[in-house]
């Protein structure tokens, strides 16, 4: 018997990064506009999307000891904005990013319990971790916890929630025992999930990563594509076994960006144009600065690479966006990207704009749409989060036009299958991995 082709799961990622995305016709602070997000939640709905996902920082990026223009003017509570985006849509999914590092279980269980209420079971949650102390000088514990323990706490934080949700949906006749390392909880839980849990997102890569993963996420927010997405799926996909479950009960969905033109050669040619637009003077001289480590503001964004090499005690020099290497590792990187310059006779921008390209699919509706499938037949991956590279209004020509030819291929329902995020992925709608 001849199987059919495998179903293509959809998020889209509300753009806020400006290295990925530039916004046409908004003023500095369009990005946390409410009229933004309702209608890349409305345009995802419409186009059958599994859920829309807001990613977070809990502290926004400073240059030389100021918060730079560069990127969102600030971030809002997320579960509050999906609380008000499950209010004008009523399939779509909503998954915000709370970290675990910095918050406690029962607060969080009891948010994410209430707003998966009121949305008919939409909600999701992205668990993020964090280990820098700068962050942490915005709650009272600073940045306390060592790197290697914050997905061991995590994994506590996650069978927390769980356990409280599943003693709340008792109507709280079962008390919570739970001493752990690092939480305590006893007493009856007030809250519960009506028996259908949010789902949990996870887009940690580490060993510990992947093993939080295989042992608790519902799905996985990948980088990874290609050959590297097929060796990603098979290693996390074949972890599952160990912790009781199947391969069906977690979806692994890199993030895309694509850009659709009438032939495949106008598409490339678009999408040359808007990295372009997108690598901004000011965002190309901001990228510089955090591998040099100090002022960079003097050089001109459309001339050559700096003359001086990077200040090898500049590191924090962008303070939250860390260069993840030492003064010998950025030296390193200073020198590559000098030669590629020179060979290739770029400019700072078109540089910065060379190196930070995320590839986006070009071609026509049909090309994207083939280039889609293929990498879900050949398991490496089940979906993908589209991540738009103009805003507002990134997501219109996905819908027009490569939604319909995913959905005349078989792969994508012309209607939702069920009201809740778990049932449009395929999950089960209680995890039973509370204990």
């Amino acid at each position: 018997m001849k199987v059919g082709p495998r179903r293509v799961h959809l998020g889209v990622l509300f753009p806020v990064n400006p290295t990925t995305t530039v916004w046409k016709g908004g003023r500095p602070g369009s990005q946390i506009d409410f009229a933004a997000i309702a209608g890349l939640a409305r345009t995802a709905q419409l186009g059958r999307f599994d859920y829309l996902l807001l990613a977070d920082d809990l502290r926004l990026p400073e240059r030389a000891g100021e918060v730079t223009e560069i990127g969102v003017a600030g971030r809002h509570d997320l579960l509050t904005i999906i609380s008000a985006v499950a209010a004008v849509t009523d399939k779509l999914g909503l998954v915000a990013t709370v970290n675990t590092t910095f918050n406690e279980p029962y607060d969080i269980a009891r948010q994410l319990a209430t707003v998966n209420h009121l949305s008919d079971g939409r909600v999701g949650w992205n668990a993020v971790t964090t280990s820098d102390a700068w962050t942490g000088q915005n709650f009272r514990r600073g940045g306390f916890l060592p790197h290697a323990q914050r997905y061991e706490r995590a994994a506590e934080f996650v069978q927390l929630c769980r356990s409280m949700w599943s003693a709340g949906g008792t109507g709280g006749s079962l008390p919570l025992a739970h001493e752990g390392r690092h939480f305590h909880a006893e007493g009856p839980a007030a809250t519960a999930c009506d028996g259908i849990e949010p789902v949990l997102m996870q887009a940690g890569d580490s060993e510990q990563g992947r093993e939080f993963a295989a042992a608790h996420a519902d799905v996985i927010y990948s980088r990874k594509k290609g050959r590297a997405g097929r060796e990603f799926y098979a290693d996390v996909k074949g972890r599952l076994a160990r912790h009781g479950r199947d391969p069906g009960q977690l979806k692994i969905m890199p993030a895309i960006t694509y850009v659709v033109g009438q032939s495949r050669a106008d598409a490339e040619e678009l999408a040359r144009m808007r990295r372009l637009d997108i690598v901004t003077p000011e965002m190309a001289i901001y990228y510089l600065e955090q591998l040099w480590g100090c002022d960079l503001s003097g050089y001109d964004p459309e001339g050559p690479l700096p003359d001086i090499d990077p200040d090898p005690d500049g590191a924090g020099f962008i303070a939250g966006r860390p260069t993840g290497a030492d003064a010998q590792r950025r030296a390193a990187r200073a020198a590559f990207l000098r030669q590629v310059a020179e060979s290739r006779k770029l400019s700072i921008r078109q540089l910065v704009a060379l190196v930070t390209d995320t590839k986006a699919l070009a071609g026509t509706p049909a090309d994207i749409a083939t280039a889609m499938i293929e990498q879900v037949e050949a398991a490496a991956c089940d979906g993908y989060i589209i991540v738009p590279d103009q805003a507002p209004g990134g997501l219109d020509s996905f819908v027009q036009h490569v939604v319909p030819e995913l959905q005349s291929r078989g792969v994508l329902p012309a209607e939702y299958e069920s009201d809740t995020l778990r049932g449009n992925l395929g999950l089960p709608e209680s995890t039973n991995r509370a204990r």
